[in-house]
C-alpha cells in the first residue's frame, strides 16, 4: 500500500461545548459537524480532528465500536514560519506550555494539554524529516 496521509485521527472527550470552545476557538478549528450527545467534528488543515464522547461510542451499532481514556497525544505540524507565532498566540490565550523540545536540524516542538488532559504538540514541517 501507498499512504498519501493520516486522514482523520480522534481524541475522547467529555464535554462537546468545552472542545468546541478549546479547539474552535482557542486553536482556530473550524467545526465541520457536531451531532449533541455524541462528537465534534474540526477541520484541521487537510486533516480532521474527531473528538467523541467515549461513552457513547464504546456502544455503537452502526460502527464498529470505539473508545478511549487517559492521556492521548496527537501533533498538529505548522510552517517553520508560524512556528513562534503559534507558540506566541497560544501563550496569550493563556494556554500554559509544558514542554519544549530540541529535535534534528535546529527544530523544537512544543507540548501543552487540553482541558481533557490530552497531550498536544505543535510541530513545525520538516520534524520528522
Amino acid at each position: 500500500m501507498k499512504y498519501i496521509q493520516i486522514k482523520e485521527t480522534c481524541l475522547y472527550v467529555t464535554d462537546l461545548d468545552l472542545a468546541e470552545n478549546f479547539y474552535g476557538q482557542i486553536l482556530e478549528m473550524p467545526i465541520i459537524s457536531k451531532v449533541a450527545d455524541r462528537h465534534i467534528f474540526f477541520r484541521c488543515g487537510s486533516s480532521v480532528l474527531l473528538c467523541f464522547i467515549p461513552e457513547v461510542t464504546k456502544f455503537e451499532q452502526t460502527l464498529p465500536p470505539h473508545y478511549a481514556y487517559g492521556k492521548q497525544h496527537i501533533a498538529f505540524e505548522v510552517s517553520r514560519r508560524d512556528y513562534l507565532m503559534a507558540k506566541s498566540n497560544l501563550l496569550e490565550k493563556g494556554i500554559t506550555l509544558t514542554h519544549e523540545q530540541e529535535w534534528n536540524h535546529d527544530l523544537k516542538s512544543f507540548y501543552f494539554d487540553d482541558p481533557f488532559g490530552n497531550v498536544l504538540e505543535i510541530v513545525p514541517v520538516g520534524i520528522w524529516e
